[in-house]
């Protein structure tokens, strides 16, 4: 099957797709995106990544491309004309084109939207988890509104491409004090020496993760003692266990941070319960549907 992806009002084919030259996103990354995982051919948390794709288009002052009631059944008929049964939607949402200026344009200009989709393996997934993955830690070189989810992605790539090279699986990026804000795209947890699950509380340092407000909620719901602080990277030694949240990663332990072997170097028993549990609730009835 040929992937098809929506750009500008057309299904089209991958190689076909396009956008213009002076396409504000091309020239500035003047642009947002989101990515809505599909799990079980359906699209999970549909509503909070539509509040959180809102927020981002409100933050850079950029208009809906397509009204709220549209949106979600362009994204429909991406996963459908693609055959998605696990994997993602990307969407992505410039200011438009016009004539290369770095403010914005004087006169009104319809915003890019494009849509894709892509298949996931899910064995490989299950594979990575029931080891679990290593991180390598470096300085946090983004911008300071992390919380937007912007196309401006250059300083994740560069720590990705770092990570990859190091032989990890992500990059965990560290402040000037030497605490974590998160992975170059994921959300970073710990569960530490006391048995408290800990992850940074939101900010403009970070993006606000719609898989961590789940885990947040499901942790809570299991009766977990559970704390919102900064955990310094001097912290990571005497970590019980240490996990990522993401859209697509779900809950994937993390054996080893540098040379830091945590906890028994597997998965650990807090990081399996919430895994299990988050996966059983996508797959649920209703469960993390496009209803919620």
């Amino acid at each position: 099957m040929s992937r098809i992806i929506y750009v500008n009002g057309r299904y089209v084919p991958h190689r076909g797709a396009a956008i213009h030259v002076e396409d504000r996103g091309l020239q500035f990354a003047d642009g947002v995106y989101e990515v809505f995982p599909v799990f079980a051919a359906r699209i999970q948390n549909l509503t909070e990544h539509l509040a959180r794709l809102n927020d981002s288009l409100t933050a850079l002052r950029i208009g809906w491309p397509v009204s709220r009631t549209v949106l979600p059944m362009l994204i429909e008929q991406i996963r459908l004309r693609n055959g998605i049964e696990h994997g993602l939607i990307y969407l992505q949402a410039t200011r438009g084109v016009a004539p290369r200026d770095h403010a914005f344009p004087r006169n009104p200009i319809a915003p890019t939207l494009i849509i894709s989709g892509r298949h996931i393996d899910r064995a490989r997934r299950t594979a990575q988890a029931a080891e679990g993955v290593q991180l390598v830690s470096m300085p946090d070189q983004r911008w300071s509104r992390r919380d937007i989810k912007s196309v401006s992605l250059l300083a994740n790539m560069l720590a990705k491409q770092s990570a990859v090279e190091a032989g990890a699986f992500e990059a965990l990026m560290l402040d000037s004090d030497g605490y974590i804000t998160e992975g170059a795209a994921s959300t970073f947890w710990i569960v530490d020496q006391d048995g408290t699950l800990v992850t940074r509380p939101l900010s403009q340092d970070i993006l606000p993760g719609v898989t961590r407000r789940r885990v947040l909620e499901l942790a809570r719901d299991m009766g977990l003692r559970v704390a919102e602080r900064k955990i310094h990277l001097d912290e990571l030694a005497q970590a019980r266990e240490a996990f990522l949240t993401s859209a697509t990663l779900f809950v994937m332990p993390v054996n080893q941070i540098d040379t830091i072997v945590i906890g028994n170097g597997g998965p650990g028993v807090v990081t399996d319960a919430l895994r299990t549990q988050y996966i059983e609730n996508l797959g649920s009835e209703g469960g993390g549907s496009s209803q919620h």
